[in-house]
């Protein structure tokens, strides 16, 4: 069992990416805002409640799916609201059950971050869709970012669209 842990910034384009990557590998997606959006529907985000029951969904949801030997792919962007060493406890829910995760990392420069920020589609699930508040807490997530693990494949989301990423990472996991 392995979680496909593809992470990025805001409009890195993981949602994207992902969905196609689900289509090439059959695995199903678990994406970031499922969890976000159910929990925001209760508590504020950011709220101590939103960040502890936001980490028991996703980690109990990990741990069920290393038990039934179901492979997912996740999106996730580092942010301040998620506890240091998130990535981390993702593994160690899922070892137990002989799972693994395969860190992916999407990056996208400054410009086409702030181009894409306001497109239609990122309203679907609540995302982020500001470019003040995107500036405003840039350096949060830069410091989000640095603090992940070392990605085992890295995927410039300005060089390839997003079949060609998805492409890349099938690709990749049918290398391993």
């Amino acid at each position: 069992m392995k979680i496909i842990f593809v992470y990025g910034p805001a409009a890195a384009g993981k949602l994207t990416v992902c969905r196609e990557l689900a289509k090439l590998t059959k695995l199903p997606l678990f994406h970031n805002h499922l969890v976000v959006d159910a929990v925001g529907a209760v508590f504020p985000f950011g709220s101590e409640p939103f960040i502890r029951l936001r980490e028991s969904f996703w980690l109990q949801a990990f741990a069920e799916a290393a038990r039934a030997g179901q492979s997912l792919i996740f999106t996730f962007a580092p942010e301040a609201t998620v506890k240091a060493g998130f990535p981390e406890r993702v593994a160690a829910a899922i070892e137990p059950f002989g799972g693994t995760v395969v860190f992916v990392a999407l990056t996208v420069s400054r410009e086409e971050q702030e181009r894409r920020i306001g497109n239609a589609s990122r309203s679907e699930f609540g995302k982020l869709t500001s470019l003040e508040l995107l500036r405003d807490l840039r350096d949060s997530f830069d410091a989000s970012m640095a603090q992940m693990p070392a990605a085992e494949l890295s995927i410039d989301t300005n060089a390839f669209d997003p079949v060609q990423a998805a492409t890349r990472i099938a690709a990749y996991l049918s290398g391993r």
